[in-house]
């Protein structure tokens, strides 16, 4: 194609109007130096509105020179300044010396920080310069200035000094900056001085005012410290109700002060204290408080109080109303934990491993999916446990091919566990008491795959009298639960003093008929697992140390890698020195139940007579029935013997002749 025709009359060439689009786009050239300028440039050439802006700080800076300039001649000296700046200690003649460093006359030509980073952080109009901007370097270099140099000078003066007094105080305190002194910073940057006094100040003055204002907010702060530090030494003390509002019902903020404001007093009595009070009444109002706030009974909180030091007490009482996390245990006779663990993630279960203590446990954070209805579950692959209910079986380490009992199963988390370890061989008694109890178990063996088990329903006191000679004995025993408040708040108002007395009476006894049960000369085992899911002394250490001195037992480690030693004395109790094998788990301490572990080693049948005596009697069977096992006839042919031959009377011979000499 061509170019368009411009057809106008017949005969006549039309005629443009003007330049076109491209050529009035087009600049016009640029004149090399030398060459006389085209007429029609004499007028002034117009200058952008950034090209103002510096041309005005230019002019700004050639006032301030010249007002400078004046102020020196009439024998203004900055040293002079500076030292009517503060007093004379050392902190300000440390300020003054870094002061006259920042303004040396090797910089008065600017009048500027030396630290150029503090100042290109203040300034918002800094731009680098690119191919695009409109100002040439010739036109820079006929200025004396640098792109930088002139951006400077828009900074004003309080961002300058202000960022002086980054500098000097970043050598002072050597780069370590606290919360305080960030506070200050943005106190002084915030700050600005008002517009006729810059204009009238010279720079140096300016920082002497400065320096004047940040001395001042140092000083309230240090005071504003002492204070705070004046007033938690020198605390009001607590003012002791009188005996009528003791008993009155006040609201619950108030009664959580209270408790906060006692403890105070109990951990440093002889300061906080009132002049006429005893630690015994603080420690009874404490303890109507607690009772007011956690709704508890006033025999629960007092065996609480006496068991944990005032700075766990809280701690375990406010773990005792949060829930546990959910936690599972695999059933290793059908899966693995990692093919478990994804077959969950898929369904929308977010779960992790629970520790390096087991390889078989899981806790669950959230699901999407209810957890006892999974087609998993249904299929036996896993098992709703707590946490603290696998350590007793961990403890046990059953083995494989042993005769092992589980005297309370029920509901069989314990007992599905040692079959899992035990991969269906030997054989495991599971015994409960509460017959509907058992069904559960009958259930959850079915459901779990666990073929290797017989379930009972007898007593467990007369387990001695049916089943013995067994390798390995897991008890865990009936208790009054305040390990597990979480699951049931109901304990904390319903037991009292005959629940206790019934509880720790009635777990003596099955810890007894278990020992009794167990078989001393077995060569992998001969070991007894006893356990409660309550904190309390009077079921623990308490019934352990009553059966140290009733059979011939002795405590052997856990194998936990975790946990708290149990007590070997508390309070007006005293234990045996041993009891420290034993462990202690807390909610506030481990994130789980409260639990108590122990583990017991059988090494004969021989009961002592009495604990003050050191010779043993033949062991009184409490069961009528003779066993038929070769194993228990000679075990109860020999104390036969040893006890008829101390009781039988020397012949005549030698010591018959000594005496008669005596």
């Amino acid at each position: 194609m061509g170019r368009k025709a411009q057809f106008g009359e017949l005969g006549v060439v039309k005629q443009t109007k003007g330049p076109g689009r491209k050529a009035k786009k087009q600049k016009p050239p640029k004149m090399l130096p030398g060459l006389p300028k085209p007429e029609g440039d004499d007028e002034p050439k117009k200058l952008s509105h950034r090209q103002k802006q510096r041309a005005s700080r230019r002019t700004k800076k050639k006032e301030e020179k010249k007002l400078i300039k004046k102020e020196r001649k009439k024998g203004l000296k900055k040293e002079e300044d500076v030292q009517n700046v503060n007093g004379k200690s050392e902190e300000t003649k440390k300020i003054k010396r870094e002061i006259v460093k920042q303004f040396s006359d090797s910089n008065n030509k600017w009048l500027k920080s030396k630290s150029t980073p503090v100042i290109a952080e203040k300034d918002d109009d800094v731009e680098s310069y690119d191919s695009n901007s409109d100002i040439d370097d010739e036109e820079l270099e006929e200025n004396g200035e640098n792109g930088v140099e002139s951006y400077d000078e828009d900074i004003s003066d309080d961002d300058y000094l202000a960022g002086t007094l980054d500098d000097v105080d970043s050598s002072n305190e050597s780069g370590i900056e606290d919360a305080s002194l960030k506070k200050k910073k943005k106190a002084t940057k915030k700050r600005k001085v008002d517009e006729s006094d810059d204009d009238e100040l010279l720079p140096i003055e300016k920082a002497a005012k400065k320096l004047r204002a940040e001395k001042k907010i140092e000083e309230a702060e240090a005071n504003e410290e002492m204070n705070m530090q004046i007033n938690v030494a020198s605390q009001d003390v607590f003012v002791f109700p009188a005996e009528d509002q003791i008993d009155e019902h006040i609201p619950i903020p108030e009664v959580e002060q209270r408790i906060k404001d006692i403890l105070l007093v109990l951990s440093n009595f002889n300061k906080f204290r009132e002049p006429n009070r005893s630690r015994q009444e603080y420690t009874d109002l404490l303890l109507k408080d607690l009772c007011t706030y956690f709704s508890y009974n006033t025999f629960l909180m007092e065996k609480i109080m006496l068991l944990f030091p005032l700075e766990d007490l809280m701690a375990f009482l406010e773990a005792s109303e949060t829930p546990r996390p959910v936690t599972i245990r695999t059933n290793s006779l059908k899966t693995r934990r990692r093919e478990l663990a994804q077959s969950l993630i898929n369904r929308g279960v977010n779960l992790d491993p629970i520790g390096n203590w087991s390889k078989v446990g899981l806790v669950v954070y959230n699901s999407t999916v209810p957890i006892g209805a999974t087609p998993e579950y249904l299929a036996g692959h896993y098992m709703l446990q707590a946490a603290s209910s696998m350590l007793p079986v961990m403890a046990l380490a059953p083995q494989e091919n042993e005769h092992i009992l589980d005297m309370c199963a029920a509901p069989g988390g314990k007992a599905s566990h040692i079959a899992a370890i035990m991969k269906n061989t030997g054989v495991l008694i599971a015994n409960d008491v509460n017959k509907n109890r058992a069904k559960a178990v009958v259930g959850n063996f079915h459901r779990m795959g666990i073929a290797n088990s017989v379930i009972s329903t007898y007593d467990g006191r007369h387990i001695p009298q049916i089943f013995k000679n067994f390798d390995r004995v897991l008890l865990d025993a009936p208790c009054t639960g305040t390990g597990v408040i979480s699951k049931d708040s109901g304990v904390k108002m319903s037991k009292d003093e005959t629940d206790l007395q019934r509880c720790f009476t009635l777990q003596r006894e099955l810890l007894l008929a278990a020992i009794d049960s167990l078989n001393y000369k077995s060569s992998t085992g001969g070991y007894l697992v006893y356990s409660t899911c309550s904190v309390l002394a009077e079921e623990n250490e308490c019934v352990i140390d009553y059966a140290l001195k009733k059979r011939d037992v002795k405590l052997v480690d856990t194998g936990l890698s975790f946990g708290t030693e149990g007590f070997t004395n508390l309070r007006h109790h005293r234990f045996h020195p041993t009891m420290k094998l034993t462990r202690r788990f807390y909610p506030h301490t481990h994130n789980m139940d409260g639990f108590f572990v122990a583990k017991l080693k059988k090494f004969s049948n021989i009961i002592p007579k009495n604990d003050d005596q050191d010779d043993f009697e033949e062991e009184t069977e409490t069961n009528t029935e003779p066993d038929n096992s070769n194993n228990s006839t000679e075990e109860e042919e020999k104390p036969k013997e040893k006890v008829g031959k101390m009781n039988k009377k020397p012949k005549h011979g030698r010591g018959k002749n000594r005496n008669n000499k005596n």
